[in-house]
């Protein structure tokens, strides 16, 4: 709904698929897409790495394309994320491996488009083997001269010192940790859990460009908490709009502003939680938010304008007051969204929810609030 200067309601100029459509597809833009080199030899357990901490099963399920004869690049649609994997560091002709690789990062780099940029690079060293090699040394001394390096000890079981190890040998490395990507179950009953995930996209949010990170938080499925901190960015961000629009001292005219900003905070969550549904599914929601509480959509015009009737209370004092309850009621809208999306992908092992379910735990949650 949209409304003119003069107070009265203009039905027509307000259209909920276009708004959704384009507040969609701004949230799509903004969140980005990042990019992760991998790098280690066979058998060093990258591709169980990858599908253990991003969403999809990207190493199974995903699309790759050459980009030098031993690095292909993957991806998936609806994922903000490219693997660049790095093959061949056991092979004879290495040092010609590295010469295209480093070429092909001298490329992406020169790009004036920052998403094409390598962001950060893994460097795997399978704990079983308890060494790093000459190929791998080479290798990140190369690499770190163009984006940030983590060193990743894969299938860690016993430390004894040898993360201290990888450290003094890839000197290069921002950090180094140890990560066990699947559960192991031994014949004497001994059971070790996955250790290290939420921890190595720590601390690649850390070394990321704060551009890429949005992307990231998307991507991945192991940290519910870099998930989260995305998202009640996009919800203060919204709140600071809303209560801007909330004081309009016209009669009316927030309501036009309110609506579009509460429609881009949902698009804005929901691509951070990285859920790769089309607009039918956020005109669902969106319909489902109007549907619940009116305070969302229509009360908060009312509370705007009744206050306005009140012998005393000029434009400007009750679009104080309106500001302040639209900000909280785009947060309260915002906040629920973000608790159905964090209990449902936490229930689901960072795998994205139906979308069924999502629907039916939001409409609870507007209704009991």
């Amino acid at each position: 709904m949209t409304a003119d200067h003069n107070g009265g309601d203009n039905m027509t100029d307000f259209n909920l698929g276009d708004t959704v459509r384009e507040k969609y597809a701004e949230a799509i833009k903004s969140r980005g897409i990042v990019n992760i080199l991998i790098a280690g030899r066979t058998g060093v357990g990258k591709s169980t790495l990858i599908n253990a901490v991003f969403q999809g099963n990207l190493a199974e399920t995903g699309q790759g394309r050459p980009v030098t004869k031993n690095v292909r690049e993957y991806t998936k649609d609806g994922l903000p994320l490219r693997i660049i994997d790095t093959r061949g560091l056991e092979m004879a002709d290495f040092d010609a491996t590295l010469e295209a690789l480093e070429e092909e990062v001298k490329k992406r780099r020169s790009e004036t488009d920052a998403s094409k940029h390598i962001h950060v690079g893994w460097i795997c060293v399978s704990e079983d083997s308890r060494r790093v090699e000459d190929a791998e040394i080479k290798l990140a001394k190369h690499l770190a001269q163009y984006f940030p390096l983590l060193g990743v000890i894969t299938k860690a079981r016993s430390d004894n010192g040898f993360r201290q190890e990888v450290q003094n040998l890839l000197p290069d490395t921002r950090n180094v940790v140890r990560v066990r990507a699947l559960k192991e179950t031994f014949d004497e009953g001994q059971i070790l859990n996955p250790m290290g995930l939420k921890e190595l996209i720590d601390v690649t949010n850390e070394v990321i460009p704060e551009g890429q990170r949005k992307a990231l938080a998307a991507a991945q499925k192991v940290n519910m908490s870099i998930k989260k901190k995305q998202a009640h960015a996009v919800v203060a961000a919204a709140a600071v709009a809303a209560a801007g629009e909330g004081a309009i001292p016209i009669p009316f005219s927030d309501a036009v502003l309110l609506v579009p900003t509460q429609i881009g905070m949902l698009a804005g969550i929901t691509a951070v939680f990285g859920l790769d549904f089309d607009t039918g599914f956020l005109t669902t929601l969106v319909t489902t938010a109007a549907g619940c509480t009116a305070a969302t959509f229509g009360g908060r015009t009312l509370v705007s304008n009744l206050l306005k009737l009140f012998p005393g209370v000029g434009s400007v004092a009750g679009g104080a007051i309106a500001a302040a309850t639209a900000s909280a009621l785009t947060t309260a809208l915002g906040e629920a969204y973000i608790g159905t999306l964090s209990y449902l992908f936490e229930q689901n092992n960072g795998e994205q929810p139906k979308q069924e379910e999502i629907i039916n735990l939001f409409k609870d949650k507007l209704t009991l609030s």
